[in-house]
C-alpha cells in the first residue's frame, strides 16, 4: 500500500509520522500494493487536531475524519472509522478487495465487529417541481429551507446540480457528469 501523507498547520515529528506509516500499512492487507491511502493531518484555531484518510480504489472511495485535542487520537479515530467502513460494506467491497482480506476474520482497529445491519426502508419519498434557477438562489432557498443540502437545475448548465453546506461552514456543489 503507497501512502501519501500531507500536513497543514502541523508539524509532523518522526515518532507520528513511523506510528501512522506502521498503523496503515496494516490496513495493506484488504488492498492491492498499488492502492494509495492519502493521510492528511492539520489543526485549527481551536486546537483540534485534524487526521484525514482517502482511500480511493477502483470507483469506490473510502474516506474518514476524526478530530480531537491530541493527534494520535485522531489518527486512531480515523483509522477505526476506514476500517468500520470496509467490514460494513464487505459484501460490496469483496470483488474488489485482496482475496484473503477477510481471513482471518479479525479486524486491526476495532475492538468487535460492527453487528450486521438490517436493510435500511425508505420512510418517506418527497416530491417537489423543479425549476431551473442560479447558485445563488439555491443557496437562499436551502439557507430558507434550514437544510444542509438543496437539488436544483442551474440555469446556466440546464444540469441538475446538488448544493450542499460544508463542515467548515463553506458550500460545495456537487455536478453530475455521464
Amino acid at each position: 500500500m503507497q501512502i501519501i501523507f500531507s500536513a497543514k498547520n502541523y508539524p509532523v515529528s518522526q515518532r507520528l509520522y513511523s506510528r501512522l506509516e506502521r498503523k496503515i500499512e496494516k490496513l495493506g492487507r484488504y488492498f492491492p500494493p498499488s492502492v494509495e491511502a492519502r493521510v492528511r493531518l492539520s489543526s485549527d484555531k481551536g486546537n483540534r487536531r485534524l487526521c484525514e484518510i482517502t482511500i480511493p480504489f477502483e470507483g469506490v472511495v473510502l474516506r474518514a475524519e476524526e478530530a480531537t485535542e491530541d493527534m494520535y487520537q485522531s489518527v486512531d479515530g480515523a483509522l477505526v472509522k476506514i476500517e468500520r467502513q470496509i467490514h460494513r460494506h464487505r459484501t460490496k467491497l469483496e470483488k474488489r478487495l485482496r482475496v484473503d482480506a477477510f481471513q482471518p476474520d479479525e479486524a486491526e482497529y476495532l475492538d468487535e465487529l460492527p453487528q450486521e445491519e438490517t436493510e435500511h426502508e425508505i420512510a418517506r419519498v418527497k416530491r417537489y417541481p423543479i425549476k431551473p434557477m442560479s447558485v445563488e438562489d439555491a443557496a437562499d432557498q436551502m439557507e430558507m429551507l434550514g437544510h444542509t443540502f438543496f437539488v436544483f437545475v442551474d440555469s446556466d448548465t440546464q444540469k441538475t446540480c446538488v448544493l450542499y453546506q460544508r463542515k467548515d461552514g463553506s458550500r460545495g456543489i456537487l455536478e453530475p457528469e455521464a
